[in-house]
């Protein structure tokens, strides 16, 4: 089992010289438990309407610290709905829809920030689930 959670700021990170985020993230962060985390996680799932809840469909949400070498909320992997036919859908391994922890929560100054975040992400990815791309998600205001 890996060791405790630590997310330092932008500061913090600076000073010892490195800064993964490029400065790119607000200088105080909100640090969460991992199980407090996932708590909001699953209120952000259970939050979706109804009708999108019950159509995810073959998916898995889990989450991690950060993405290796990469600057991401979140990051779905998998074959959206709207790419699946029952003659070339069977038999894979579910969607994955993976949220970063630190990265998350080094973009939130208060745990209302980091709320919000989370559910923006969790839409966000859920929205890729169902086929839509960033272009869109823009103009939703989702991206």
């Amino acid at each position: 089992m890996a060791g405790p959670r630590r997310v330092l700021s932008r500061r913090a990170l600076q000073r010892h010289g490195s800064d993964p985020w490029g400065g790119r993230y607000n200088s105080f962060v909100t640090s969460v438990s991992p199980e407090r985390f996932d708590e909001l996680v699953g209120d952000a799932l259970a939050g979706l309407p109804p009708q999108f809840a019950t159509a995810m469909e073959n998916v898995a949400v889990i989450v991690e610290d950060h993405a290796e070498g990469r600057n991401l909320f979140g990051l779905y992997q998998g074959i959206p709905l709207t790419r699946r036919s029952p003659l070339s859908y069977g038999g894979v391994m579910p969607d994955q829809i993976t949220l970063y922890q630190e990265t998350i929560s080094a973009h939130a100054q208060s745990e209302e920030e980091l709320v919000a975040q989370i559910r923006k992400t969790v839409i966000h990815e859920v929205a890729h689930h169902f086929g839509i791309d960033d272009p869109r998600l823009e103009e939703l205001g989702w991206a």
